[in-house]
């Protein structure tokens, strides 16, 4: 019979690195089950709780609950998920809990379920990641700008030790840690923290039981492998190598318990490989506009402002030698001119949607679903639309997105160091035959890092526009506000390179079997 291993994910966010493992499927066979999965913020845990009751309900019926099908499509509220399947939902609460990790609450919970997963499975896998704010560069970035912050007494710099005290009670076959490049140069009382992490991961075992070997996936020829590590950058995985959509590059550690780390040497398994694109990802979605923020917004409205900026800019740009961005704004005019009217919400599910050959496509798109959820935009200054609007058309034409000196000065904002380099690429449009820029957490706070690449919806990228170029199923629901939802999003580790990750993991535990 083929092996089962129990997981336990640390701060698992909404649960995207959980979902490719516990996805998995070979043969019939689903190799990991989550034991328990732990996350502190309220939204990103109802969010896990919601999947881990999804996941509890398709293994006893085999197809998404009807009320769930409703709620999502937003014909319903949401309703008591106890009442849709106890036995499920009782399931979800235990897998998914809302605790913080480092307090003994959690430890306690943790340490109850470690028992009962060494009794249940073949063996066990840790995964997850401590939270990324103070490795990243852009956290550290901003934390230096609080008059009062101590990086010393930042607890996040270490919470990567309750990682290693679970890692050391657990003794899984395999963990698998996840975290930004920041990670490699972020300093703490002049210690590198990667140092201090290999250091504590390197004393694991030491008199008392197994050590781990730490390995790097590597990519070459179409195929993942796990290889020693000869620096620290070895470690960093690009996900556009994995076929995401985008250019998301994090340090993923892999460590096998030396008693399997020499018979799992070897171990592969095929990736999709080829780069895919924003086109591909998000360009079979409802087109929509943008709302207007401090203003009255209707779609004439809207409409009215994008075709002023847009006969504008193809005035000002008139014998510029800017390539051909008079003739596009002046065609963009025209067609918002004689265009019909968007909308800022569509549930619509796309023409042949579900019915794909395509393996990303096959992943986010799932044929029980009536209706598209999250996808509504987001309300932008007025201004800002001509800046939206000239990245779009600039980047469609031009291949890259504009810089601070290429926007005309008649769109300049409002600020001293607009022009100072500061700020050079502060509206950042997604262009459309190439991945994505990372998706991050500051989605949350504006869309001018996120324009969407067609100049006639003039607009940031939606929650599940970001949720698919992160490779969230479009069966997965994010809870809590739309703010939270973007955070969530922009946090996660994506799923569809978790579960090719997944695969090699448990091709190297197979191996170590034979």
């Amino acid at each position: 019979m083929p092996a089962t291993f129990g997981v336990v994910d640390l701060f698992a966010g909404p649960g995207g690195l959980g979902e490719g493992f516990a996805s998995l499927n070979l043969d019939e066979h689903s190799p990991f089950h989550i034991g328990i999965s732990v996350e502190k913020e309220e939204s990103a845990h109802r969010t896990l709780a919601l999947r881990a009751f999804l996941r509890a309900f398709g293994w006893q019926h085999g197809a998404l609950p009807e009320a769930f099908v409703k709620f999502h499509a937003g014909l319903t509220d949401e309703p008591d998920w106890a009442e849709v399947d106890a036995g499920s939902w009782a399931a979800a609460t235990s897998e998914a809990r809302c605790l913080e990790l480092g307090a003994d609450p959690a430890a306690v919970a943790i340490d109850e379920t470690l028992g009962k997963l060494r009794q249940a499975f073949d063996d066990t896998i840790l995964i997850g990641g401590p939270p990324c704010q103070a490795y990243s560069l852009v956290g550290r970035a901003r934390s230096r700008g609080k008059a009062d912050y101590v990086p010393e007494e930042d607890h996040r710099h270490y919470l990567f030790r309750e990682y290693i005290r679970v890692l050391d009670r657990l003794r899984p076959a395999v963990f698998v840690m996840e975290n930004v490049k920041g990670m490699l140069s972020s300093t703490v009382e002049s210690r590198l923290v990667f140092e201090m992490l290999m250091e504590d991961l390197a004393s694991l075992g030491t008199g008392h039981g197994h050590q781990y070997e730490l390995r790097a996936i590597r990519v070459s020829d179409g195929k993942a492998t796990l290889q020693e590590a000869t620096r620290p950058s070895d470690f960093i995985v690009r996900t556009e190598e994995f076929g995401v959509p985008q250019r998301r590059h994090r340090v993923i550690i892999v460590g096998l318990r030396s008693d399997l780390a020499t018979r799992a040497a070897g171990a592969s398994v095929p990736i999709l490989g080829t780069p895919r694109t924003v086109a591909e990802t998000i360009g079979n979605m409802p087109p929509l506009r943008s709302g207007i923020s401090r203003a009255t917004d209707s779609a004439a409205a809207w409409q009215r402002e994008v075709t002023g900026f847009a006969k504008l800019l193809a005035r000002i740009l008139k014998g510029a030698e800017v390539g051909a961005l008079h003739s596009d704004f002046r065609e963009v005019a025209e067609l918002l001119k004689h265009g019909a009217e968007t909308r800022r919400s569509s549930a619509v599910l796309p023409a042949g949607y579900g019915t794909s050959n395509d393996d990303l496509m096959r992943w986010l798109e799932r044929p029980d679903l009536r209706a598209l959820a999250q996808h509504t935009t987001r309300a932008h200054m007025a201004s800002d639309l001509g800046r939206y609007l000239f990245a779009a058309v600039f980047g469609k034409s031009r291949g890259y997105s504009p810089k601070a000196a290429d926007f005309p000065l008649v769109l300049s904002p409002d600020h001293r160091n607009w022009h100072s380099g500061v700020f050079n690429d502060r509206f950042r449009v997604q262009l459309a035959h190439e991945p994505s820029t990372t998706v991050t957490s500051h989605i949350s706070k504006d869309g001018h890092y996120f324009i969407h690449p067609d100049p006639l919806q003039c607009r940031s990228l939606t929650v599940r526009e970001a949720a698919r170029l992160q490779t969230f199923p479009d069966d997965y629901l994010f809870l809590g506000n739309r703010t939270q939802q973007y955070v969530q999003v922009g946090n996660a580790v994506p799923p569809f390179l978790a579960r090719q990750i997944a695969s090699l993991v448990y091709a190297a535990l197979t191996k170590a079997d034979t």
